[in-house]
């Protein structure tokens, strides 16, 4: 396993003998998932493509002045503005040729990723924008992630597709209304083995609809978690008491649909969900006080409410199959306080399932 300026296996060493999981090299996700996996907590084995690779790319392609030029004085209200600009900035880094060291890289990665299982397996490349999981913006779900990839050539294909939607329509609109500048800007990629999710969801370790910091509000449903965090499904629902580990409440959500891995497609398929198994809880008891456990191991090493995506993998067995997607800080609660009087915050704690969710939403700004 090598460790250069372009590539940093999740468990590997710091190319540069920090021991620091710097946020500006990894961004937002990698940095989260280096960091948990060099704690000791169950990360599905990665590595992440540096922003150094994403800074060379843009460098030896020449658009950088392109960037400026076309993002400077943009109105993020003007629509058809903003779209235009994406377009060419997203065609421009997607039809420019990678620099053969770049790519040389990552290559090598991915095959030494792969010499880890007996037989290939699919990976997930995901966004890591340095502008991400700040503590006062959390900024995720305005890049994109691709599942579910085999093969070098549609691995790379998609690296290069993370690096463009750094200037999706929302990820520009995004910025211009947080006032976070683009200078500096840059974006790593996280590739990581695939998990088959029996189970997935998300875990806060608050209350993000009143801010009670002693309870976890875990949210499940069945397959993959991607039709939790986008809201296209109605999860079940748990609070736990943190210190106790006791479910205190719980709402069956209707979990009407679930995404599965299609081997014959070597893809992702959307299947219904049976009525009956909508009608009962995703996640078992142990599992949820598994859930909460790891949740509450994330805030310690953290040091503060953490927001974390989490999946149980049907390939592995009951006890071990428990893995961490990300965490990242809490940012739902401490935002909308800052908008709302202690009267008005209150107020939101007998909202139910629809609140957590409408929170969680607009964490991930999807809302």
């Amino acid at each position: 396993m090598t460790t250069t300026p372009y590539i940093q296996f999740f468990d590997g060493p710091d190319f540069d003998g920090t021991g620091e999981h710097r946020h500006e090299l990894l961004g937002g996700k990698c940095a989260s998932l280096v960091a948990l996996t060099q704690a000791g907590m169950p990360v599905p084995p990665g590595f992440a493509i540096t922003t150094a690779s994403y800074d060379a790319f843009i460098t030896a392609a020449g658009i950088q002045d392109d960037i400026h030029s076309l993002l400077e004085g943009l109105d993020a209200d003007d629509v058809a503005a903003v779209d235009r600009v994406s377009a060419q900035l997203r065609f421009e880094i997607e039809s420019r040729p990678v620099p053969a060291d770049v790519r040389a890289d990552f290559v090598a990665a991915y095959h030494a990723l792969q010499d880890r299982f007996t037989e290939p397996v699919p990976v997930a490349v995901r966004s890591s924008a340095t502008a991400e999981d700040l503590p006062d913006a959390s900024f995720a779900g305005q890049q994109d992630t691709y599942l579910w990839l085999t093969g070098i050539e549609d691995v790379t294909e998609h690296i290069r597709r993370c690096w463009a939607s750094l200037f999706t329509s929302r990820a520009i609109t995004y910025r211009l209304k947080n006032n976070i500048p683009n200078e500096g800007l840059s974006m790593a990629v996280a590739v990581q083995k695939m998990v088959n999710a029996r189970a997935a969801g998300v875990a806060i370790t608050m209350d993000p609809t009143t801010g009670d910091r002693s309870k976890i509000v875990i949210e499940s449903s069945y397959g993959l978690g991607e039709l939790v965090v986008s809201g296209l499904v109605t999860p079940d629902n748990v609070t736990v008491d943190k210190i106790m580990l006791m479910v205190v409440k719980r709402a069956i959500g209707s979990k009407h649909a679930e995404l599965v891995p299609d081997p014959e497609a070597a893809g992702l398929t959307e299947l219904e969900v049976s009525a009956e198994r909508r009608d009962v809880l995703s996640i078992s008891e142990t599992e949820i006080t598994a859930i909460a456990t790891i949740a509450k191991k994330a805030e310690k090493h953290f040091r503060c409410p953490q927001d974390i995506e989490w999946a149980l993998d049907r390939d592995l067995p009951d006890g071990a199959n428990l893995l961490l997607l990300q965490s990242r800080p809490e940012t739902v609660h401490s935002s909308t306080a800052k908008a709302s009087t202690p009267a008005t915050a209150a107020s939101n704690g007998n909202f139910g399932i629809a609140s957590i969710t409408q929170a969680l939403l607009v964490q991930a700004g999807k809302a």
